[in-house]
């Protein structure tokens, strides 16, 4: 189903409808559609196809100011929607009613849909470039064509809908030596095509740095975060400059606006026209739009929803953004970037005379208090400028507002991690701890 059959579709219209009936004073109407054509390859060889579908409906509305919200998936009733949502109102205490008014804007359909053929293709593409140099690894890897339709209606006059068409890949290869066992894993997100070269070569360089294993660095050394790993940063980072957590006096960014809060290397930024996470309005039918959070260590802006732009005195930045179909809308981000640098990643490795390179780990970002301890599931020894192999059964220690200070160089290498776009960056002197030696 495309934007324009959504369009067409009469469900919102029927539910806005009957809401307005039976005594609400606003209501609106959320629609999604996806449609997914995944590849699955396991053990090299091409495994399975498959082809799955969803389509899920949420209904808000107000009635004497209380609010009520419910979600059905597949087919709908919309008197039963409705009844449900009011009587869920009536458990609720009453709010001011956020809705984007009088506004049917036309927006381009996103990224272009690729047959499964082509998917295969490029899985086979991908696998028989890492196996022409190690034979003995195993890949698995998903191949996939996402579409997502999503149209919000109100009773205010609001109609907005767009398709948004995405690629993505998943490979990892395995490699048992021995008592050894090593996995890389690597991926892509993008629009219109996918490029199983590039991230076949991301892995075999992997493989090549990790073909010793070695005595790990002690004590606090240089680190320097690949771009598939700096995103552990970056969550500490967008809960920073999450609007909500400024209300609730839970940022430590809250009153640093104009302050410098990070190196001055760093630019930190949103962009509704960049890469595959990019979106033309928010899930409360605000248009997105480019924002600096962060200029050159500087803090420019938080990011909020109406609600909160409303109570920080700001306005939407238009990043009202639901969790999941049965969530209202909080403050979120549809893209992320870092303002990448100049130095290659060659160069970069270059610079750090005695460090240690993390390319995977096991753990996520530090929250909001920002404190991490990772272990490394893939690193890398870096002497005299020089990978000398892969370490194992290390940690490594931190903080990441301190760490973020103490970024001494960007590289030039920016990429898609997530809905994140960050470059590898060395960070001054992390600590550092192994088990075995």
């Amino acid at each position: 189903m495309g934007s324009e059959n959504f369009s067409h579709d009469t469900l919102a219209e029927q539910l806005l409808e009957l809401a307005i009936k039976s005594g609400a004073e606003a209501a609106e109407v959320y629609q999604s559609h996806s449609l997914s054509r995944p590849v699955f390859f396991e053990a090299n060889r091409l495994k399975q196809l498959e082809t799955s579908q969803s389509e899920g409906t949420t209904l808000r509305l107000w009635r004497n100011g209380r609010p009520g919200l419910t979600v059905a998936y597949g087919d709908v009733s919309p008197q039963a929607m409705v009844e449900r949502a009011l009587a869920l109102s009536e458990l609720n205490q009453p709010e001011p009613i956020e809705l984007v008014t009088n506004s049917k804007p036309a927006y381009p359909d996103l990224g272009t849909s690729v047959p499964i053929e082509v998917l295969v293709n490029w899985g086979k593409e991908a696998i028989a470039i890492i196996r022409n140099t190690y034979p003995d690894v195993l890949c698995n890897s998903d191949w996939e064509c996402d579409v997502e339709t999503t149209r919000l209606v109100n009773s205010q006059g609001l109609d907005c809908h767009y398709t948004d068409t995405t690629l993505s890949c998943y490979m990892s290869a395995e490699w048992v030596r021995g008592d050894d066992f090593l996995s890389v894993s690597d991926g892509q997100t993008q629009r219109n095509t996918l490029d199983p070269e590039k991230l076949a070569y991301q892995i075999l360089q992997r493989l090549v740095w990790a073909k010793e294993n070695v005595a790990p660095p002690s004590g606090r050394v240089p680190v320097l975060f690949t771009s598939k790993a700096a995103d552990m940063l970056w969550g500490t980072a967008q809960a920073a400059l999450n609007g909500k957590r400024v209300l609730e006096a839970a940022s430590p960014w809250a009153e640093r606006m104009g302050k410098q809060v990070v190196a001055p290397s760093l630019t930190l930024y949103q962009d509704p026209e960049a890469g595959p996470y990019s979106c033309p309005f928010d899930d409360e039918g605000t248009p997105t739009k480019a924002l600096v959070f962060v200029k050159d260590g500087i803090l420019q802006h938080f990011y909020g929803d109406r609600t909160t732009g409303r109570q920080l005195g700001s306005g939407s930045t238009g990043n009202g953004f639901r969790p999941g179909l049965g969530s209202y809308p909080s403050p979120g981000l549809f893209n992320f970037l870092i303002q990448p640098g100049t130095t290659p990643l060659r160069d970069l490795i270059r610079k750090l005379d005695n460090g240690l390179i993390v390319d995977q780990m096991l753990g996520g970002s530090g929250g909001i208090s920002g404190d991490f301890s990772i272990n490394i599931d893939l690193g890398y020894r870096v002497q005299n400028g020089q990978v000398t192999g892969r370490v194992k059964d290390t940690m490594v220690a931190g903080n990441v507002y301190t760490a973020l200070k103490q970024v001494l160089e960007l590289g030039n290498d920016a990429d898609w991690n997530g809905s994140c776009y960050t470059p590898s960056l060395i960070v001054e002197g992390l600590s550092t701890t192994s088990r075995n030696y």
